[in-house]
């Protein structure tokens, strides 16, 4: 039996400060047969240059997109698992620019993707024993409210959306929800699982029961982080409409 190629969409808005590209070579190589598509999304500080080298030292093993102004991380990673789709991938996933997920970790996800019989599978950042959950107390706190409003929005028990290290095998449903661009620019994780659990009609929804998070034993929160705290109340705006949404079946 072969071995699943997994691609990791990366979304890169003006990261050439801390783009640590050995961590990414080290990705790149520890987790074959895989590839890396580097999502530029309109930055104007050398970002670009930075990724197009990276994957002049890896060909056809790396790729950079470059998207011609900055339309945000959900259409960039939207656009990256498009573009992955199109390849031999069988699992696409999409990974934090800042590699707060190591790269040690993302390759254990993968093997649990090509091992598991998981359709979605899902890092999540819990704090226990003997796990490294290094986090900024007033983001976790205001990310716990946050979760407990998506799992309620999605009806689902979901104990962290945001991680932003996930994987998903190819199916009809992932090519439909990826077919149209989100509506929400701060929740899209949560609505990438909404469209998944409850696709457009003709589309064999994703089984919950082949839905898994799988607790990180490594994570820490980098600092730099474009994610503002306004933004959270952006999301809950964007988690109320997405739950009035799933209401109404539409």
């Amino acid at each position: 039996m072969t071995t699943a190629h997994v691609a990791w969409i990366v979304p890169c808005f003006e990261e050439a400060a801390r783009l640590d590209g050995p961590a990414f070579l080290a990705l790149a190589e520890g987790s074959a047969p895989s590839s890396l598509i580097f999502v530029d999304d309109g930055s104007r500080d050398g970002t670009l240059a930075v990724l197009r080298g990276l994957a002049g030292q890896r060909p056809g093993q790396i790729e950079t997109l470059a998207l011609p102004t900055n339309q945000g991380k959900a259409e960039a990673v939207r656009q990256g698992m498009r573009h992955a789709l199109t390849g031999p991938s069988e699992i696409v996933g999409y990974v934090d620019a800042d590699l707060a997920t190591p790269p040690v970790e993302l390759q254990r996800l993968a093997w649990l993707a090509r091992e598991g019989s998981y359709d979605v599978l899902m890092g999540s950042r819990v704090q226990l024993l003997g796990r490294s959950i290094e986090r900024n107390n007033t983001r976790h706190y205001v990310g716990r409210v946050f979760a407990t409003c998506a799992s309620l929005s999605l009806g689902l028990p979901v104990y962290d959306t945001q991680c932003g290290a996930k994987l998903f095998r190819r199916t009809d449903a992932l090519a439909a929800a990826l077919a149209t661009p989100f509506t929400s620019r701060w929740a899209f994780d949560v609505e990438l699982l909404a469209r998944l659990v409850r696709p457009q009609r003709g589309i064999a929804p994703i089984d919950i029961s082949r839905i898994r998070e799988e607790p990180l034993l490594t994570w820490t929160d980098i600092p730099g982080s474009k994610l503002r705290p306004w933004a959270a109340l952006r999301g809950g705006f964007d988690l109320l409409r997405l739950a009035v949404k799933t209401r109404r079946g539409s």
